[in-house]
């Protein structure tokens, strides 16, 4: 059975790839970039693109409800790709960049999410997948705003999802690894200007491998989408699913990291109760 798409940023990276593999099975998907046209193989399925800067609110609520009537009033998978990262130290950055980040990362999704819900609860079963990032669940230095703009994706995501379950909508946060896309060229990524000294060590070493990973990444944006494809076909998806062997380490590393300092700080976090009488 076919599915009808709506997916965010479909102009280069994972959206791109998901819409590729979506419309090598005869799926239907309606695409948004922000400008030009994507270079995609239609094959079997039907593609739809449609203009969207996911910070215009009005937009937003325009272009979903055009998805809705070209896909004949049912969308069966909502993608909130669409997004970019900013690098460099907390302290260099500046007001506007974190609100465009934000304004990016975080309301967008929250906005297309808004708009389609009527129409999602209207049908009464659909998928929306949440496009995070593995530094949303295990940050690291130099990536603090865009750490926080994944983690707060991550929240939402959970949070809704307990929202909406009984209505027949299933949600899944994927947060991948390091890809081999175009995310650490100048199409996806930010840097904020180095003004403060003090952080070669962190955020200095950080930027370096940064850089040394463009065009090496072990993820492959091909299989990716062919994960997701069976992430919206099973009757009971993951809430939460990482992508890339590299996303799997540090979600582990992570884990074992907060276990253990919760045990370690156990007696101090019990002893704020009030005293049993």
């Amino acid at each position: 059975m076919t599915k009808h798409w709506f997916i965010t940023g479909i102009s280069r990276g994972l959206g791109l790839a998901l819409a590729q593999a979506a419309l090598a099975r005869g799926d239907t998907v309606i695409g948004t970039v922000r400008s030009g046209a994507p270079s995609i193989e239609v094959g079997p399925g039907e593609l739809h693109v449609l203009t969207l800067d996911v910070t215009d609110g009005v937009a937003i609520e325009r272009v979903v409800a055009e998805a809705f009537r070209r896909a004949e009033g049912r969308l069966d998978v909502v993608v909130n790709n669409a997004g970019y990262g900013l690098l460099g130290a907390l302290e260099d950055a500046g007001d506007e960049e974190a609100q465009r980040l934000f304004a990016t990362d975080v309301f967008g999704p929250f906005k297309v999410i808004r708009a389609a819900l009527p129409g999602l609860r209207a049908q009464g079963e659909a998928r929306i997948l949440n496009i995070t990032s593995i530094a949303g669940r295990a940050p690291g230095a130099a990536s603090a705003l865009y750490a926080a703009a994944k983690h707060a994706l991550e929240g939402l995501t959970a949070s809704l999802h307990q929202e909406v379950e009984p209505l027949g909508i299933k949600l899944t946060a994927v947060a991948p690894g390091a890809f081999r896309t175009d995310f650490l060229s100048m199409h996806s990524i930010r840097l904020s200007t180095p003004k403060a000294g003090g952080y070669d060590a962190t955020v200095g070493r950080a930027s370096q491998v940064f850089s040394s990973m463009a065009g090496q990444q072990l993820g492959d944006p091909a299989r990716a989408a062919d994960a997701l494809l069976r992430i919206v076909d099973a009757p009971d998806p993951p809430l939460h699913l990482l992508l890339g062997s590299d996303a799997l380490r540090r979600a582990r590393a992570k884990l074992a990291a907060v276990e253990a300092e919760i045990a370690t700080w156990e007696d101090l976090t019990i002893s704020t109760d009030f005293p049993e009488a």
